[in-house]
Parts: C-alpha cells; structure tokens; sequence
C-alpha cells in the first residue's frame, strides 16, 4: 500500500466515509473506489461494502481483491422508551454506534441508558446536525406524532438502509398519510418498516427488540432483495430466500 492511498484511507476514516481499496492481483495496480462509481468494479466494491466483506471479484478478465473500509454502523433511536433501553443494549453488541434521541430529560438519563449516546434534541434539530448516511438506521419509539414524524421526514431524505416506526397497522397507515403531505409518494414511504420488526409474534419488550434487530440486519445484509407480504418475506433479485416473517395485523411489535 503506497502512502497516498494509506493517507486518503486515514482521512475516510476520520470523516466516516466508505472507501473499497481494489488490488489487481497480477499487476498489483491500486483503486480506491467510493460508493457512487457506477463501473463494473465499483459496483462490486460497493456490493462487498454494503455486507462489510472484503474478498476476491472477477471483472473484465482481471482479478481484483477488494478490501471494505467501512465506519462503524450507526443506529438513531427515537423516543427513549423501554424498548429502546433493550434495542440499545442489543444493538452495541452488534457493533453499532448508539443514539438515543429524545428532547424529555426524564427520559433519556444516563441512568436509563448507561454507556449509551443521548441526545436532548429535537429529532429534526438532531439529524440536522450529525445527518444520517448509507450506514445508518433509524428506529422511531417514541409512539408520539410530535417527535416520531419530524425523524421520519429527515430520514427519507437520506440513504439510511433501514429506517422503522413502531405502532399498529392502523397506526402506521394514519402515519403516511400525514407525510404524504410532506410531498412523499408511497414508493418513498415504503422504505418505513411500519409496524417495526420482523413478524416473529413478539410480545415483551425485549422480543420487540429482538425482532427490529433482525429486521435491520436482513435488510443490511439483503439489501433491496426482499419484501413483506402478509405471509412471507419473499427473496427477488437473485437474493437467496429467506425464513418467514410475514406480518399478521397488529403483529406484537406494536407497543
């Protein structure tokens, strides 16, 4: 690795960029590649980032080893709820980078959420300052209009891979309707995982949680390959199938 490639790899890091570093193997020639490149490679560079795995990609004849230099996943919860206590705790295992955003003090204590990241914030003011990227998920907990939509809104407007609300399918369709007025089509709106999770009959607090963590990592890891129907995630695009996980009406992720 020559030292301007090194140099432009410290400086993607410190600005919490992606940046692919493609090799060929025969000739030993450099790329660094950012989400974006629509060539051949750069499309497979932004495939391997997009599942945070380097290795070897065949293209035009020549072989590339391609090495992912990804910043750290990064989830914004909404609302500083129980399930959010849960969900946070989960979600730093799984090597996220935590925000708990919610503007009532009595909420989002340090004492309810230790070693996490808090933000006394408005929503909109929040992701005004650190927005979301390619990398982020945003969870809506909050079950309140006033801090719950204002999110919604700034999420759409960005790549964030997953974005979730919580609440019933009633709840949910009364949801659109109101960011319809924001201008939103429904091919947009369709991002919201409404109601959150995966439809694996939670109940508790902690299933909840459960269930939007999964539904977060098959859509990193996925990506666009899937849709909910009633009854089954359906694999399409190539994506390999994936287990069950329709959504019954008012399925258990609605607290």
């Amino acid at each position: 690795m020559n030292r301007s490639t090194l140099a432009a790899l410290r400086d993607a890091k410190r600005s919490g960029r992606t940046l692919v570093r493609a090799v060929d193997l025969v000739t030993g020639e450099e790329r660094l590649l950012e989400p974006g490149d629509e060539t051949p490679l750069g499309r497979a560079a932004a495939a391997a980032a997009r599942v945070d795995r380097s290795g070897l990609a065949e293209i035009g004849g020549r072989n590339w080893f391609l090495e992912v230099h990804n910043p750290p996943l990064d989830l914004r919860v909404i609302g500083a709820v129980h399930i959010a206590q849960l969900l946070a705790r989960m979600a730093m295992l799984a090597e996220y980078r935590v925000t708990i955003i919610d503007p009532r003090d009595a909420f989002a204590t340090e004492q309810r959420f230790p070693d996490v990241s808090l933000c006394n914030d408005w929503p909109d003011k929040a992701l005004a300052k650190a927005p979301l990227t390619s990398r982020s998920a945003l969870v809506a907990l909050a079950h309140d209009p006033k801090l719950d939509d204002p999110a919604l809104i700034a999420a759409l407007r960005t790549d964030s891979f997953y974005i979730g609300a919580l609440g019933s399918r009633k709840m949910h369709a009364a949801r659109l309707g109101r960011l319809r007025e924001y201008g939103f089509g429904d091919e947009v709106l369709a991002r919201i995982r409404g109601p959150v999770g995966l439809a694996i009959g939670a109940l508790s607090p902690a299933e909840i949680a459960i269930s939007i963590l999964a539904e977060m990592t098959m859509k990193l890891r996925a990506g666009g390959g899937w849709e909910r129907s009633d009854t089954r995630a359906t694999a399409i695009r190539g994506f390999p199938p994936v287990p069950s996980c329709g959504s019954p009406p008012d399925s258990g992720a609605t607290m």
